[in-house]
């Protein structure tokens, strides 16, 4: 797999490849680190825990996975994880479609190394709020997060998300 990308925020380390439509990650995630509560409204997710110990959350279940063991997330449906062990666990994750997932990740982590915002998602002033607004707006096809509701997100998203086209910085490196 090409280079890993680092989001220090979310403790985690990614690899991407793609086979067609069809987008492979590998997620080296620290003691701790996690993936927040989040869905895509039109691709299925595929986990298989290679190493260590995670809790999955998918839907209204939760469940403790080690490795071998695998979890599928279908379109629409909330799920989250934890690395919940004392070592990094590694999963491997395959997103059908890609879609925009990869370029998604790359830059919240990208928002993650300049310090944008915090371990629970809040962001780090008035820009940073523009810069993930911008972010997720733009990728509201691929993923959505479970927090702030829905409704709400409609409501802020956009004049958020102007404010940081209007400043010049809707796009992260």
């Amino acid at each position: 797999m090409p280079a890993e990308i680092v989001d220090p925020v979310r403790r985690q380390r990614m690899s991407f490849a793609s086979d067609g439509d069809v987008l492979h990650a590998e997620v080296w995630t620290a003691p701790g680190g996690d993936v927040p509560a989040h869905y895509h409204p039109q691709q299925t997710e595929r986990f298989e825990v290679v190493s260590g110990e995670v809790v999955f959350r998918v839907g209204r279940d939760r469940r403790r996975v080690g490795p071998g063991e695998r979890v599928i997330a279908e379109p629409g449906v909330v799920h989250a994880f934890k690395n919940s062990g004392a070592v990094d666990a590694l999963v491997r994750v395959e997103v059908q479609p890609a879609l925009g997932l990869q370029a998604f990740l790359e830059e919240a982590a990208a928002l993650a190394r300049q310090g944008k915002y915090n371990r629970f998602g809040v962001p780090r002033g008035l820009r940073a709020a523009a810069e993930l607004a911008e972010l997720m707006k733009r990728y509201s096809d691929v993923t959505v997060m479970a927090f702030p509701p829905r409704p709400l997100q409609r409501l802020l998203l956009s004049p958020l998300a102007r404010l940081a086209h209007r400043n010049g910085s809707g796009t992260v490196a």
